[in-house]
């Protein structure tokens, strides 16, 4: 577990719980059972791609100037330009007063990481792909049929195909799946045919076994009434070739697997997965071993690599660059990766590397500084016009937050996954908010409520390893049974996440 947010967050987040308890101790609102907590502000509840709030509603000390800011996410175009300039995170010291000031909204952050996808989406972004290397994958064409399904009449059961009205005379040598296109049927005849095998012509129908017995003399009478047609798949009843299967921007499932290859697929045109370089900064870092002699365990290097290709992306890299200025450079510089994430640094300190590199590079700072905690000083830059960089803070609950923040809704876009529906619950505890700024909370999904899980500071990984997803609570807190917005953790949902593809 790593400690940089003893650098990397100076403004709050070290003492996020315990300043947001001070902070809104004398502003009693009564929950269900009695309880005091702050009064739920509003503003946080804008979706992640269409944030039309108002950037000062619920948030008076730490709002956004638009004549300032315009579209740029929270950084001065005055200053930063596309020199990625002006003053860092914790520049303003202890307080935090300035960076809040600059810092985005948590909702409009989002927006803003997604948008950045979605105007690098479709630029020489689509690969063939095997069926096998298809999964989680999202169709960049149209699905077609290349045949009619069945491409010919087939057997839904066991049984005898049988021709005309009973009793019949019944075949030696019966139908198999597979077969050649057997003989036609004449009026009194039968023959044994399997589930998936090829109907003769002229067949009647399908008599299932159950429903047929033999005599004395070997002649098979129906034990019910036959209806024609009756068990027979006929030619193109799920489709006819030419017809559209499924839409562009389709996700991969096992089930599309599946239909593809019933459509004769052998591989799909796909939107490929977003290349992702991380560089895991630290010299306090330690990759084994127990913690000693001011010296820690990375979480981060094992967390983030497996979290992101959960999220869809190809981790192409994972290098471990301690805290050298000129590493940091030429990392960042060479990298050919759609997205380079960074742990730590983010801040202002002496060895705080990521704000002075993207100067010198001349980055684009799109969100610099989030109204949320933990995670507050993470920052998503434009490097080039098909490359972003997101800096994470280092603290592993921070990094967490920021990568659900911004890497998230940029990888979706990237790999034209589709939106997630949002979705509330009602939280069975009261959540304490910070005063200004939105908190992550991990929860647990116990029936129709979300239970609060401690070990939630920015700093601790033991509460969200045992989430099911993070409660997104306003600024201010929110009451007991308060409905609050939920961002599913991607091996709780159940869905392709879960196969970490």
């Amino acid at each position: 577990m790593t400690a940089r947010g003893i650098r990397d967050e100076p403004d709050a987040d070290d003492l996020d719980v315990e300043e947001a308890l001070a902070l809104v101790k004398d502003q009693p609102h009564p929950g269900r059972a009695g309880e005091h907590v702050p009064a739920p502000a509003t503003g946080a509840d804008s979706p992640d791609d269409q944030y039309t709030g108002d950037r000062h509603k619920g948030d008076r000390h730490g709002g956004t100037d638009r004549r300032s800011d315009g579209r740029n996410g929270g950084a001065d175009r005055r200053s930063h330009g596309r020199n990625g300039g002006g003053d860092a995170p914790g520049d303003s010291g202890r307080s935090g007063r300035d960076t809040r000031h600059k810092a985005t909204p948590w909702p409009e952050a989002r927006a803003i990481a997604a948008r950045a996808g979605r105007a690098r989406a479709g630029r020489d972004t689509t690969v063939s792909v095997s069926l096998t290397d298809a999964l989680g994958l999202s169709l960049a064409a149209p699905l077609t049929a290349l045949t009619d399904l069945p491409s010919f009449d087939t057997s839904a059961m066991d049984g005898w195909a049988v021709a005309g009205p009973g009793p019949w005379d019944v075949r030696e040598t019966g139908v198999l799946a597979g077969n050649a296109e057997p003989e036609p049927l004449s009026d009194g005849e039968a023959v044994r045919i399997a589930t998936g095998a090829r109907v003769p012509a002229d067949t009647t129908a399908v008599l299932r076994s159950e429903h047929g017995r033999t005599d004395d003399k070997d002649r098979l009478h129906a034990t019910r009434e036959i209806v024609p047609g009756q068990d027979i798949r006929p030619r193109g009843q799920e489709c006819r070739k030419g017809d559209q299967l499924l839409a562009a921007g389709a996700l991969v499932t096992p089930a599309v697997l599946g239909l593809a290859a019933a459509a004769g697929y052998d591989t799909l045109t796909a939107v490929r997965r977003p290349r992702v370089d991380l560089l895991v900064l630290g010299d306090e870092l330690l990759t084994e071993g127990l913690p000693r002699e001011g010296l820690i365990r990375d979480a981060l290097g094992p967390l983030l690599p497996p979290w992101l290709r959960a999220l869809g992306a190809e981790v192409t890299s994972v290098r471990r660059l301690g805290d050298d200025a000129e590493a940091l450079y030429t990392a960042v510089t060479t990298s050919e990766a759609d997205l380079i994430v960074t742990t730590g640094g983010t801040a202002a300190g002496p060895v705080d590397h990521v704000h002075p590199t993207l100067r010198r590079i001349g980055a684009e700072l799109l969100v610099d500084g989030v109204k949320v905690r933990p995670g507050h000083p993470m920052l998503l830059a434009r490097l080039k016009e098909d490359q972003h960089l997101v800096g994470l803070p280092g603290n592993p609950l921070a990094a967490v937050s920021g990568l659900l923040t911004l890497a998230e809704p940029l990888l979706r876009a990237l790999a034209a996954h589709p939106v997630p529906e949002r979705y509330s619950l009602p939280l069975r505890d009261a959540v304490h908010g910070h005063p200004h700024d939105t908190r992550l909370v991990p929860v647990v999904l116990r029936g129709d409520q979300a239970v609060p899980l401690h070990y939630n500071g920015p700093a601790m990984l033991r509460g969200i390893a045992a989430a099911d997803a993070l409660a997104v609570v306003p600024p201010g807190g929110a009451a007991q049974g308060r409905e609050t917005e939920m961002l599913d953790l991607p091996w709780a949902t159940g869905g392709i996440g879960v196969c970490f593809t």
